[in-house]
């Protein structure tokens, strides 16, 4: 009887071990994934340079706004990372701007774009609210590197943007807490998706 329960219980034990799958991704994670593959170039960003003011529900750049919820904890995260001055509005609206100009073959609206007065202003994101930020560790195993993904939620636009950043933390190890890397870090890759 005692032989039979053993192999029993080694015969659970092997299949409980064995039978463990991978982290299972979402299609669009599986393409962030590939596009980190194929289309990724490293690239570093200015941090932020003029005054940052905080509250609890948002944060100013100068004269540009980002909302986000302090006390959400998934927004601690964007707390710190605009805090950080790594994610700004002018940098996003830069980034939408340029985005457009590389995706767009129609000539005619990038003649129209360049004879605006100013060409930024179709592209503003400030006063948009940022949330739901998430580590996306699969996408790195390397402690000197984590990228995340965030939301975008601008009123006079229908949808959300999901956008795609890259941190690099040179002194960063396996033990470097999440805002100590956040705050020795660069921004070093963005992609919206």
């Amino acid at each position: 009887m005692k032989s039979q329960f053993s192999l029993i219980f080694l015969f659970i034990l092997s299949i409980s071990i064995y039978g463990q799958k991978k982290e299972i991704l979402s299609k669009q994670d599986k393409a962030v994934a590939e596009h980190f593959k194929k289309e990724y170039k490293k690239k570093n960003y200015k941090k932020f340079q003029g005054k940052i003011v905080s509250t609890d529900s948002y944060v100013q750049f100068d004269d540009k706004i980002f909302y986000y919820n302090k006390y959400d904890k998934s927004d601690k995260i964007i707390s710190n990372l605009l805090n950080e001055g790594l994610i700004y509005p002018q940098l996003l609206t830069d980034y939408q701007m340029e985005k457009f100009l590389d995706e767009t073959t129609d000539r005619t609206q990038k003649r129209f774009l360049k004879l605006q007065k100013d060409p930024r202003a179709g592209f503003d994101v400030s006063g948009a609210r940022l949330s739901n930020a998430a580590e996306l560790s699969f996408l790195s195993s390397n402690p000197t590197v984590k990228r995340f993904k965030f939301l975008s939620k601008d009123i006079r636009i229908a949808g959300s943007r999901t956008y795609f950043i890259e941190l690099t933390n040179k002194n960063a190890n396996n033990k470097t807490s999440l805002e100590d890397f956040i705050k020795g870090s660069k921004l070093t890759y963005i992609y919206q998706n």
